[in-house]
Protein backbone atom coordinates (compact mmCIF):
# COMPACT_ATOMS: atom_id res chain seq x y z
CA UNK A 1 0.00 0.00 0.00
CA UNK A 2 1.65 3.44 -1.08
CA UNK A 3 -1.16 6.20 -0.62
CA UNK A 4 -3.62 6.33 1.63
CA UNK A 5 -5.95 9.25 2.62
CA UNK A 6 -8.63 8.99 5.03
CA UNK A 7 -11.06 11.35 6.93
CA UNK A 8 -11.18 10.51 10.70
CA UNK A 9 -13.90 10.95 13.14
CA UNK A 10 -12.89 9.67 15.97
CA UNK A 11 -15.09 7.05 17.70
CA UNK A 12 -17.91 7.36 14.81
CA UNK A 13 -16.52 7.20 11.11
CA UNK A 14 -13.39 6.32 9.56
CA UNK A 15 -13.80 6.96 5.46
CA UNK A 16 -10.53 5.74 4.08
CA UNK A 17 -8.93 5.76 0.03
CA UNK A 18 -5.87 3.28 -0.50
CA UNK A 19 -3.80 2.59 -3.57
CA UNK A 20 -1.64 -0.35 -3.40
CA UNK A 21 1.30 0.09 -5.60
CA UNK A 22 3.40 -3.31 -5.49
CA UNK A 23 4.94 -5.09 -8.75
CA UNK A 24 2.51 -7.21 -10.98
CA UNK A 25 4.25 -9.99 -10.38
CA UNK A 26 3.86 -10.56 -6.69
CA UNK A 27 1.24 -13.00 -6.37
CA UNK A 28 -1.89 -11.76 -4.64
CA UNK A 29 -5.60 -12.62 -3.75
CA UNK A 30 -8.54 -10.39 -3.98
CA UNK A 31 -10.68 -8.75 -0.98
CA UNK A 32 -12.40 -11.46 0.72
CA UNK A 33 -12.85 -13.45 3.93
CA UNK A 34 -10.26 -15.65 4.84
CA UNK A 35 -10.52 -19.26 4.40
CA UNK A 36 -7.86 -19.70 7.11
CA UNK A 37 -8.02 -16.90 9.39
CA UNK A 38 -12.11 -16.09 8.99
CA UNK A 39 -11.46 -12.93 11.34
CA UNK A 40 -9.81 -11.07 8.44
CA UNK A 41 -11.45 -9.50 5.56
CA UNK A 42 -8.93 -8.00 3.32
CA UNK A 43 -6.60 -8.43 0.43
CA UNK A 44 -4.16 -11.09 0.82
CA UNK A 45 -0.23 -11.28 -0.77
CA UNK A 46 0.59 -14.61 -1.28
CA UNK A 47 4.15 -14.58 -0.96
CA UNK A 48 4.56 -13.34 2.17
CA UNK A 49 0.76 -14.43 3.97
CA UNK A 50 -0.28 -10.59 5.25
CA UNK A 51 -1.86 -8.02 3.45
CA UNK A 52 -1.89 -4.33 3.29
CA UNK A 53 -4.92 -3.35 4.50
CA UNK A 54 -7.25 -5.33 6.28
CA UNK A 55 -10.58 -5.36 9.14
CA UNK A 56 -11.25 -8.17 11.52
CA UNK A 57 -14.62 -9.00 12.75
CA UNK A 58 -14.43 -7.67 15.96
CA UNK A 59 -13.85 -3.97 14.52
CA UNK A 60 -10.32 -3.68 14.63
CA UNK A 61 -8.05 -2.38 11.08
CA UNK A 62 -4.82 -1.51 10.10
CA UNK A 63 -3.13 -0.60 6.83
CA UNK A 64 0.16 -0.37 5.71
CA UNK A 65 2.53 1.76 3.59
CA UNK A 66 5.96 1.82 3.06
CA UNK A 67 8.89 4.37 3.07
CA UNK A 68 10.81 4.76 0.45
CA UNK A 69 14.64 5.25 0.54
CA UNK A 70 17.42 5.84 -1.67
CA UNK A 71 17.82 3.85 -4.87
CA UNK A 72 19.70 0.65 -4.05
CA UNK A 73 19.28 0.88 -0.22
CA UNK A 74 18.70 -2.50 1.09
CA UNK A 75 14.95 -3.32 1.34
CA UNK A 76 15.08 -6.73 2.86
CA UNK A 77 13.63 -7.90 5.94
CA UNK A 78 10.74 -8.97 8.06
CA UNK A 79 7.20 -8.74 5.92
CA UNK A 80 5.40 -5.21 6.51
CA UNK A 81 1.85 -7.41 5.56
CA UNK A 82 2.52 -9.37 8.15
CA UNK A 83 2.01 -6.77 11.10
CA UNK A 84 -1.49 -6.02 9.72
CA UNK A 85 -2.47 -9.66 10.33
CA UNK A 86 -0.55 -9.26 13.82
CA UNK A 87 -3.00 -6.03 14.60
CA UNK A 88 -6.33 -7.56 13.56
CA UNK A 89 -5.82 -10.73 15.71
CA UNK A 90 -4.43 -8.92 18.97
CA UNK A 91 -6.39 -7.52 21.29
CA UNK A 92 -5.80 -4.23 23.01
CA UNK A 93 -5.11 -1.07 22.14
CA UNK A 94 -3.05 0.47 19.06
CA UNK A 95 -0.40 1.75 21.78
CA UNK A 96 -0.38 -1.38 23.56
CA UNK A 97 0.23 -3.22 20.32
CA UNK A 98 2.74 -0.16 19.16
CA UNK A 99 4.97 -0.63 22.50
CA UNK A 100 5.21 -4.38 21.66
CA UNK A 101 6.48 -4.01 18.35
CA UNK A 102 9.41 -1.03 19.26
CA UNK A 103 11.94 -3.15 19.87
CA UNK A 104 12.04 -5.40 16.84
CA UNK A 105 10.69 -2.43 14.60
CA UNK A 106 14.21 -2.41 13.28
CA UNK A 107 13.70 -6.12 11.69
CA UNK A 108 11.55 -4.32 9.20
CA UNK A 109 12.08 -2.28 5.80
CA UNK A 110 10.68 1.37 6.20
CA UNK A 111 6.91 0.97 6.91
CA UNK A 112 3.69 3.42 8.10
CA UNK A 113 1.27 1.69 10.05
CA UNK A 114 -2.37 3.01 10.51
CA UNK A 115 -4.23 0.92 13.89
CA UNK A 116 -7.92 1.78 14.74
CA UNK A 117 -9.57 0.01 18.05
CA UNK A 118 -11.15 0.72 20.93
CA UNK A 119 -12.13 3.46 18.96
CA UNK A 120 -8.51 5.38 18.68
CA UNK A 121 -6.87 5.82 15.55
CA UNK A 122 -2.95 5.81 15.56
CA UNK A 123 -0.36 6.23 12.80
CA UNK A 124 3.01 4.89 14.18
CA UNK A 125 6.30 4.74 12.01
CA UNK A 126 9.75 2.92 12.24
CA UNK A 127 11.57 5.62 10.29
CA UNK A 128 10.65 9.51 11.10
CA UNK A 129 11.40 9.91 6.97
CA UNK A 130 12.82 9.10 3.97
CA UNK A 131 16.65 8.64 4.85
CA UNK A 132 16.43 8.58 8.31
CA UNK A 133 17.37 5.55 10.75
CA UNK A 134 15.20 2.39 11.09
CA UNK A 135 13.18 3.02 14.99
CA UNK A 136 13.37 7.22 14.71
CA UNK A 137 9.60 6.89 14.21
CA UNK A 138 7.07 8.32 16.32
CA UNK A 139 3.76 6.52 17.97
CA UNK A 140 0.86 9.54 17.06
CA UNK A 141 -2.89 9.28 17.99
CA UNK A 142 -4.84 11.17 15.52
CA UNK A 143 -7.36 13.83 15.87
CA UNK A 144 -10.59 14.04 13.89
CA UNK A 145 -10.17 15.71 10.02
CA UNK A 146 -8.82 14.83 7.11
CA UNK A 147 -5.10 13.23 6.63
CA UNK A 148 -2.98 11.24 4.35
CA UNK A 149 0.26 9.34 4.01
CA UNK A 150 2.60 7.73 1.47
CA UNK A 151 5.99 7.06 1.26
CA UNK A 152 6.71 9.06 3.85
CA UNK A 153 5.49 10.73 7.34
CA UNK A 154 2.12 11.06 8.31
CA UNK A 155 0.61 14.26 6.07
CA UNK A 156 3.70 15.27 3.93
CA UNK A 157 3.11 17.52 1.71
CA UNK A 158 4.03 15.34 -1.45
CA UNK A 159 1.71 16.75 -4.73
CA UNK A 160 0.34 13.10 -4.72
CA UNK A 161 -1.02 13.09 -0.97
CA UNK A 162 -2.32 17.24 -1.01
CA UNK A 163 -4.20 16.24 -4.04
CA UNK A 164 -6.18 13.24 -3.05
CA UNK A 165 -6.80 14.71 0.47
CA UNK A 166 -8.16 17.50 -1.44
CA UNK A 167 -10.27 15.31 -3.63
CA UNK A 168 -11.64 13.45 -0.60
CA UNK A 169 -12.25 17.18 1.12
CA UNK A 170 -14.14 17.90 -2.35
CA UNK A 171 -16.89 14.79 -1.53
CA UNK A 172 -19.87 15.07 0.60
CA UNK A 173 -19.94 12.69 3.47
CA UNK A 174 -22.23 10.09 2.21
CA UNK A 175 -20.85 9.88 -1.71
CA UNK A 176 -20.88 6.43 -2.96
CA UNK A 177 -17.77 3.72 -2.55
CA UNK A 178 -16.96 4.27 -6.63
CA UNK A 179 -16.83 8.11 -5.98
CA UNK A 180 -14.39 7.43 -3.43
CA UNK A 181 -12.53 5.31 -5.51
CA UNK A 182 -12.00 8.18 -8.08
CA UNK A 183 -10.07 9.86 -5.31
CA UNK A 184 -7.09 8.05 -6.05
CA UNK A 185 -7.15 7.98 -9.53
CA UNK A 186 -5.25 10.88 -10.78
CA UNK A 187 -2.52 9.34 -13.12
CA UNK A 188 -0.67 12.52 -14.79
CA UNK A 189 2.66 12.70 -13.17
CA UNK A 190 3.21 16.19 -11.03
CA UNK A 191 5.43 19.26 -12.60
CA UNK A 192 9.07 18.25 -11.61
CA UNK A 193 10.06 21.61 -9.70
CA UNK A 194 6.91 20.24 -6.87
CA UNK A 195 8.55 16.84 -6.76
CA UNK A 196 10.04 15.33 -3.21
CA UNK A 197 14.01 14.09 -3.69
CA UNK A 198 13.93 11.01 -1.73
CA UNK A 199 17.14 10.05 -3.44
CA UNK A 200 15.64 7.66 -6.72
CA UNK A 201 16.19 9.62 -9.07
CA UNK A 202 14.12 12.01 -11.25
CA UNK A 203 12.87 10.11 -13.63
CA UNK A 204 11.56 7.41 -11.08
CA UNK A 205 10.32 10.11 -8.65
CA UNK A 206 8.31 11.40 -11.46
CA UNK A 207 6.73 7.81 -12.52
CA UNK A 208 6.27 7.17 -8.88
CA UNK A 209 4.72 11.34 -8.32
CA UNK A 210 0.78 10.59 -9.75
CA UNK A 211 -1.87 8.94 -7.04
CA UNK A 212 -2.07 6.23 -9.32
CA UNK A 213 1.15 4.51 -11.31
CA UNK A 214 1.08 2.78 -14.49
CA UNK A 215 4.00 1.20 -15.82
CA UNK A 216 4.77 -2.55 -16.58
CA UNK A 217 6.45 -3.92 -13.96
CA UNK A 218 5.31 -2.17 -11.16
CA UNK A 219 2.22 0.04 -10.75
CA UNK A 220 -1.13 0.46 -8.71
CA UNK A 221 -2.66 -2.89 -8.23
CA UNK A 222 -5.32 -2.51 -6.52
CA UNK A 223 -7.89 0.25 -4.96
CA UNK A 224 -9.67 0.10 -1.43
CA UNK A 225 -12.82 2.13 -0.24
CA UNK A 226 -13.13 1.82 3.40
CA UNK A 227 -15.86 2.80 5.64
CA UNK A 228 -15.66 1.77 9.13
CA UNK A 229 -18.65 2.63 11.77
CA UNK A 230 -18.41 0.94 15.11
CA UNK A 231 -21.61 -1.48 14.22
CA UNK A 232 -19.57 -2.85 11.14
CA UNK A 233 -17.59 -1.50 8.00
CA UNK A 234 -18.08 -1.90 4.11
CA UNK A 235 -15.32 -2.43 2.32
CA UNK A 236 -14.64 -2.03 -1.77
CA UNK A 237 -11.61 -2.49 -3.96
CA UNK A 238 -11.30 -2.28 -7.91
CA UNK A 239 -8.09 -4.35 -9.32
CA UNK A 240 -6.21 -3.30 -12.13
CA UNK A 241 -3.63 -4.78 -14.96
CA UNK A 242 -0.39 -3.67 -15.29
CA UNK A 243 -1.68 -1.16 -18.34
CA UNK A 244 -4.40 0.60 -15.64
CA UNK A 245 -7.32 -1.16 -16.99
CA UNK A 246 -9.81 -2.73 -14.45
CA UNK A 247 -9.12 -6.01 -14.16
CA UNK A 248 -11.73 -7.13 -11.23
CA UNK A 249 -13.98 -5.65 -8.25
CA UNK A 250 -14.96 -7.04 -4.60
CA UNK A 251 -17.70 -5.95 -1.57
CA UNK A 252 -17.53 -7.36 1.19
CA UNK A 253 -19.67 -6.17 4.72
CA UNK A 254 -18.38 -6.79 7.86
CA UNK A 255 -20.78 -6.68 10.70
CA UNK A 256 -19.34 -6.39 14.37
CA UNK A 257 -22.24 -7.74 16.09
CA UNK A 258 -23.37 -10.93 14.17
CA UNK A 259 -19.59 -12.02 13.58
Amino acid sequence: MCLIVFDWQPGTRLRLVANRDEFHARPTAPLARWEDTPDIFGGRDLQAGGTWLGVAANGRFAATTNVRGPAGEAVAGRSRGQLVRDFLLAEGDPQHYIDALRPRAAEYPGFNLLLLAEGALWHYANRAAPGAHAGDGEATPLPAGIHGVSNAGLDTPWPKLRSACAALQALPREAPETALAEVTARREPFADDTLPDTGVGLELERLLSPPFIVSPAYGTRSTTVLDWRPQGANLYERRYASDGSLGGEARETVDFAGD
